[in-house]
């Protein structure tokens, strides 16, 4: 294992310093049922908190549309209720070092009709196509887009009104915003579709919206990726260039950190660019824009989390690399999923030096996590 030091410097975002470069990141684990958040979950996130987590990026926690979500079990995040369950998680969690903030979630078209919490409600998207481009339902409104970006910015201003140290925008993975990324689901001829660039327009309008109702102080964190559920394959930017004027609408709108997701961190975003052991995309987001980035993607693990979950094995991998390529300034922060998951002590075993004790991910464990 290589020095650790880098890996256990604070950092300051905006108002908001974190005591580390350790990220809890989000992953849905629908332990909230009637999607209220209880005692458990808040006892979850101050675990991880009390344990060398320097920042936590909640579950994916849904917004005020009610097509956002496809499980009831799935905490929100507008709901009364909810959102004094998730006074009680932030309270907990302020009784660690750590920060936290929670992950803005609308699941798009990824939800099938008639599942959820609202079962009734029509599933939002961006020109009402499926993955393959298949129309299943109108078009939305330009109206009906504002109310979609408006749900964004409500849950962020109530997280900045329940005091959480920051917010996280899923725009990642084949969800709601990821579809007007994507020109087989975003066919609109209006303000929100057309090249890249354009259909990024919803993205940076709700970034724009959740600054307004956040304030100057509280650090906005976008999660995007390339690849999609849908799709492994998928690719917005095919090259730096296109990589750059993709960005620069959320830099123009606001946005403070670029959380890059990949199935598997370590992977060369533009190879023929830079060779296989070039910049990943947290490191081009960096070199791009000049923002802190955030690494993502089986991290401490040899598999990535889709392999995982149909069987494949995912042995425990150092991180010696990682936190190379994070001392030497390539993204700023690792995000940490399966392995944080399954162990709330994985940060304090890596900064403590006990690699002996870090196991092999075991997803037959999902119905015992704590």
């Amino acid at each position: 294992m290589s020095d650790i030091a880098s890996l256990f410097e604070p950092m300051t975002i905006r108002g908001m310093t974190v005591p580390n470069r350790i990220v809890m990141a989000p992953m849905t684990r629908s332990f909230s049922p009637d999607g209220i958040p209880g005692e458990d979950v808040a006892a979850y996130y101050q675990r991880r908190g009390d344990a060398d987590v320097g920042l936590l990026i909640t579950e994916g926690t849904t917004v005020g549309r009610g097509g956002a979500s496809n499980d009831p079990r799935v905490p929100n995040f507008h709901a009364e209720q909810a959102l004094k369950g998730w006074q009680n998680v932030v309270e907990a969690t302020h009784e660690t070092p750590a920060k936290i903030g929670p992950q803005l979630w609308h699941v798009g078209m990824m939800r099938q009709p008639g599942t959820g919490p609202e079962p009734d409600a029509a599933s939002d998207s961006p020109s009402g196509r499926t993955h393959t481009g298949s129309q299943v339902q109108p078009e939305p409104t330009e109206s009906e887009v504002a109310d979609m970006v408006m749900a964004y910015a409500n849950a962020a201003g109530d997280a900045a009104r329940l005091g959480f140290d920051c917010v996280e925008i899923h725009g990642a993975h084949g969800y709601l915003i990821d579809e007007f990324f994507w020109g087989v689901m975003n066919t609109r001829a209006d303000q929100y579709g057309g090249g890249l660039v354009e259909r990024a327009k919803f993205a940076g309008e709700v970034i724009a919206e959740c600054r307004a109702q956040v304030g100057e102080d509280m650090p906005i964190i976008l999660r995007w990726s390339q690849w999609k559920q849908q799709d492994f394959s998928a690719r917005l930017a095919e090259t730096p260039a296109e990589l750059e004027a993709f960005l620069k609408v959320f830099v123009d709108a606001g946005v403070d950190v670029l959380h890059a997701s990949q199935r598997r961190w370590w992977e060369a975003e533009y190879p023929e660019v830079d060779g296989e052991h070039g910049l990943n995309l947290a490191g081009w987001c960096k070199k791009l824009t000049g923002l802190p980035s955030i690494t993502v993607g089986s991290v401490g693990l040899s598999s990535d989390f889709i392999g995982s979950f149909q069987g494949e094995a995912s042995k425990t991998q150092p991180i010696g690399l990682a936190v190379e390529r994070l001392a030497r300034g390539e993204f700023d922060m690792i995000a940490v999923g399966r392995a944080l998951l399954q162990d709330p002590d994985w940060a304090q075993k890596i900064k403590e030096g006990r690699h002996d004790e870090l196991a092999d991910w075991d997803s037959a464990s999902l119905g015992t996590l704590y």
